[in-house]
This record gives structure tokens, sequence and C-alpha cells, in this order.
């Protein structure tokens, strides 16, 4: 029935509406795109942050009053909590920026394997420390989870660029303003790579009078470096390890400003020593500088950046902050554009799609060679990219979230079932029509009626029917466990004879994706293997003939040349 000459059209085009349709559809029920996947951390890390240059005394007073925030809010949790650890004069940092700091602390909050959390959701938890939070005042505090996979930036980073630093301070802290004014929710706290506000104390020397006492502003300078730092004087031995003996001001004074600017210079003017205090010849004032300065590609750089609060999806954000930029008047010299985990993002997404065109290439070439035919490599390709209706359309019913790194290589491994089976499909069909040829006596390329061109299709997908339901079945089977979850310890049955089967877990939420995917993609490849293939295969055959003369055999050139 399939393989009626109208019937088989319809089917043939149905199958590219359903297919932008599927799209489409999951399109529409707008999915949650995430680059990696997510699932409830086992570790919590709550960075809290001081005014630069606060003393670590303060900082372990301020970290007091936080801890018992944070055990006001685990205290109903507490019996799925492992250990609370708080490190004062240290942050979380990353791999570029190292978290030690006397303004900063951090807090690490452990919790127990998935299995013996009861079913309490650590991201609930996550999100609550990040909501209590809010109203401290005193310090800023930056909630994050343990990092899984390779490290792939922040999930909001935006770097601004421009040749004049103050310009660029001052940009930058205006595109910060007009993102926070639109309150886009998810952001925790959109902030500046670069300390604004660093505290000094500024050393000015009176040249003139430097000059005049017969001192220099390298003596000046040097003695207030000796009083801070110290000077290597000698070297004691001990054995055969040598200690550098260091000589500076002791702690009290080298801590009191007056003591610092009051310290004695000693001048030899005419054979005579005198003896000049440093704040004769200088003065200081307190001011405030930049931490530090970046450059990428020599040009200067401002990030603008932010983690995401626990339940919001970072690509949505995103992209509400690339429409309020797009509106943005940037000034001539100055761009910006979105690094980090969204840069990572973009990166993993064209390798994968590039792997799954190098992979469909090298598959055309070797099937044009093994068949020697253009058109078969084409309806085994086309069962590939129909496949992937069931891709879509099963996590649109479902509403499960799209996670680019093992969606993507569920694709790509789902290419490699698909392809299988439809050359198994494919080479049997040559063979029973060339089989076919035999019993009605006609050349090797000789061209068989219409419905004995069907009735060898018919007898191929009998045939191959059993192989490749048998495949799709297993292979859905064994990818069920995995898709759901289901983890069951085998050693444990056969010791206690307890398997301690459970639902969950961080396996799951890494491999289900990729699971789930294959299993919808598979779903619909194995109908489009055993209907569509036969449908795709009969309509070239069709085609052909219709546009190919048949050429006369040798016996009927013979024939007629007599």
């Amino acid at each position: 029935m399939a393989l009626g000459r109208r019937t088989s059209t319809g089917l043939f085009f149905g199958m590219f509406v359903l297919l932008i349709f599927s799209i489409v559809f999951f399109g529409a029920t707008t999915p949650n795109v995430v680059f990696f996947p997510e699932s409830d951390p086992k570790t919590v890390y709550i960075t809290m942050e001081l005014p630069l240059g606060t003393d670590i005394d303060k900082t372990d007073e301020v970290a007091k009053r936080a801890e018992a925030v944070v055990d006001e809010v685990i205290d109903p949790y507490r019996h799925i909590v492992k250990s609370v650890g708080v490190n004062v004069g240290n942050g979380k940092g990353d791999f570029f920026e190292p978290g030690r700091a006397p303004n900063k602390a951090l807090f690490t909050i452990t919790f127990v394997e998935f299995v013996d959390r009861d079913g309490i959701s650590t991201s609930k938890i996550m999100g609550e420390l990040s909501e209590a939070f809010k109203n401290f005042t005193g310090a800023k505090f930056f909630v994050e989870k343990e990092e899984e996979g390779p490290p792939v930036g922040r999930p909001i980073n935006i770097e601004v660029s421009g040749d004049d630093f103050a310009q660029l301070v001052q940009l930058t802290n205006d595109i910060q303003q007009t993102i926070n004014e639109q309150q886009i929710p998810g952001i925790e706290n959109l902030e500046l790579d670069i300390n604004m506000s660093k505290p000094e104390m500024r050393v000015n020397i009176d040249r003139e009078m430097v000059r005049r006492l017969g001192l220099s502003t390298e003596m000046v300078a040097g003695g207030l470096r000796t009083a801070l730092y110290g000077a290597r004087v000698d070297k004691f031995k001990d054995g055969e390890d040598e200690y550098d003996i260091v000589l500076r001001l002791n702690d009290d004074y080298r801590n009191n400003v007056s003591s610092l600017m009051n310290m004695k210079l000693k001048v030899e003017k005419e054979g005579v020593g005198h003896h000049i205090p440093i704040s004769s010849v200088a003065k200081f004032t307190y001011d405030t500088t930049y931490e530090n300065i970046k450059r990428k590609s020599n040009t200067r750089m401002i990030t603008l950046y932010s983690n995401v609060v626990e339940g919001y999806n970072a690509n949505a954000i995103n992209e509400r902050i690339r429409t309020v930029m797009s509106n943005y008047e940037m000034p001539a010299g100055y761009k910006w554009e979105m690094t980090g985990e969204q840069e990572s993002q973009d990166e993993t997404s064209d390798f994968l799609i590039k792997a799954l065109l190098i992979a469909i290439a090298l598959i055309a070439m070797i099937l044009v060679t093994q068949f020697n035919s253009g058109a078969k490599p084409v309806i085994i390709l086309a069962t590939v990219v129909l496949s992937t209706i069931g891709v879509f359309l099963g996590m649109g019913i479902f509403g499960l979230d799209f996670v680019i790194l093992m969606t993507g290589v569920g694709i790509v491994s789902l290419a490699g079932i698909v392809v299988n089976n439809g050359i198994v499909l494919i080479d049997y069909i040559d063979i029973k029509r060339e089989q076919q040829r035999d019993t009605l006596g006609l050349p090797p390329k000789g061209r068989l009626s219409r419905e004995d061109e069907a009735n060898a299709v018919v007898a191929a997908g009998k045939t191959r029917l059993r192989p490749v339901m048998l495949t799709a079945i297993t292979t859905i089977l064994g990818l069920i466990p995995l898709a759901v979850g289901l983890n069951f310890d085998f050693f444990g049955l056969f010791t206690k004879l307890d398997p301690n089967i459970y639902f969950g877990g961080d396996n799951a939420a890494f491999w289900g994706p990729m699971a789930t995917t294959v299993i919808f993609g598979l779903t619909t490849s194995t109908f489009l293997t055993l209907i569509m293939g036969p449908v795709m295969y009969n309509l070239a055959v069709r085609v052909r003939n219709r546009m190919v003369k048949e050429k006369p055999s040798t016996g009927e050139v013979a024939a007629k040349s007599s």
C-alpha cells in the first residue's frame, strides 16, 4: 500500500513536512537550552567579599555573622549535610584568579550522597542560601556549586574593550546600570572584574627640599621601602641551610603612619651626620586606585560578570542581555562581546555540527564507493536527517531541556545506528532484485516491471523486519535504565542480597539527555528504515526509469544488426 504511486509520493513529502513541524513544535515549547547537564550539587561554595584592604580580623568577625545565617538555613536539612567548612582569607577564585585575600571568606557546604538525601533537592537549598544573603549588609556574597566538566567560564560574562581607560570605566559602569535597571530575574550580582576603590597612601616628595638638604628621591623612597618590606643585611647558615637576615621596622611602627613619616634619614654634610625626618621632605595623602588593568589583543578591557541564581536558565538571561545591549549605542572604538560560558557553548555547538557533517560526508563517500550509486547513499542519509523528527517531538512533548553537549553527542551516535539499519535493508533489496532478474531471465542491469520492483522491495522488507526491529528494541531497552536514572548495586545483590535500587543521581543527570535522544530518534528511525527507506528506494527507481531510457541488451543489438 505504501508503495503506491500517490501514497509513496505523499509519504515522502509528508515526512519532510513533519520534520519542519517537529522543529517548529519544539521551538514553540520554549525549551531550556543548557550547555552542560545540570544536577543537584554535592558541594556548595559561598564566597564572602568585603571591601579591598579590610583587615583579616574584621573579615573573621563578619564571617561569624554569615556563618550564623548559613546554620539557620541548613538547620532543617542537617541530616543530609555532611560538613560545613569556613576558610577566612580565601575565596573560591577560579583558574585565572587566585582566591587568597584577607578581605574574603569561603564557606564550603558538603552534602551526603544522592541516595541518602531522602529526595531533598540541594539545588533548592542553594536557592534558599542565595535568598538569605540578599539582605545581609556589609559584604557581598557569591553562591556557587561545584564545577562539573571542563572549565567554561562564568555563565554571564560581558567583555567591554576600548583604548581610553577612564572612558572605558565610565562606559562599563553605565552598561552595568542599564542592565540592572531591566531587573532581569536570575542575575545574582552583576560586578566589574576591576576594583576601582583600592586604598593607597600616596607619598609626594618635595624635590626642591630634598636637593637643599643633600638627599635624593631614591633615598627617601628606599628608606620607606626598607621600613615596610625590609632589606637583606646578611645571611645565617645552619649546616647546609642558609637563611636571609632581613632588617625592617617592628610591626607596631610599620603599621603606624606617623612613625613611618617621622622616621629619620641620615645625611652626611661637611663630615657631620644629620638625621632628617621624612615628613620634612615629603607629605602623604590618602587616595584610591585601580587594582589592575587587563588587556586583550593589546586593547584595554573590563569584564562584567555574574553567577546565575539556581533554578534560572543562563541562556535565557543572556538572550535578554543581548536584547538590551542591541539597543545600547556604543562609542566609536569601543565594543562589547559575550564570552565565558557562552563562548565555550558556541564553540562546542560548532564542533558538534562540524563533527556530524564530517561523519555524514565520510559515510556518504564509503556508501557511494560500495554501492556504486548516488541515489542509495542519499536514501540512507535522508533517514538520518529524518530521524531527528523523533528527537524534537519527544523532547517537546515531555518538556525536556536541550543539552547542547550530550544531546549533540546523542544525535551523532544516532546517525551511526540509523545508517547501519539502512545499509542492511537497501543492500538486501538489491539482492532480491537480482534474484528477480535471474528468475525472469533478465540481464544484470535489466529493468523490472513496476510490480516486480514492488515485490522485491516488499520481500526484502519482510526479511529484514526482524533484525531491524531487534536492533532497535534491544538498544532502546538497554538505554531506558540510563534515561530514567535507574541505579542497581550488583555487588550488594550478590554479597548482601540487597540491590539498593533507586532512581536519579549525578550519572543520570549527565547521561540521561544522550540516552533519551537516542531512544526518541531510534523509535522514529525504525519506522523510517522499514517504511520510508523502501518508499524512497522505489521512488528513486521510478524516477530513474522515467528519466533514463533503457539500453538494449547485447542480444537485441545483434538481432537488429543482422
